[in-house]
């Protein structure tokens, strides 16, 4: 049996990254939803943060979806 490592490496590479970058995106979701909540307790309106955070969940949902299409297909 011969472990290919240079593939190995390159999937763990692959996964760490996209696993942080949803991470991130989901965190800046949640930032954003949280200014816009902060905005609203004092007074003010922020729909740009609201906007941008569903764009960031928006963007996790289709990055799970796409990983689960490539493993069904």
């Amino acid at each position: 049996m011969k472990i290919d490592w240079v593939a190995l490496g390159t999937v763990f590479g692959v996964s760490l990254a996209a696993t942080v970058a949803l991470v991130g995106l989901f965190t800046l979701g949640v930032a954003g939803l949280s200014r816009h909540e902060a905005a609203g307790a004092h007074g003010g309106s922020a729909p740009l943060a609201r906007t941008g955070a569903f764009a960031c969940f928006a963007l996790c949902a289709a990055a799970v979806a796409y990983g689960i299409y490539l493993i069904v297909v």
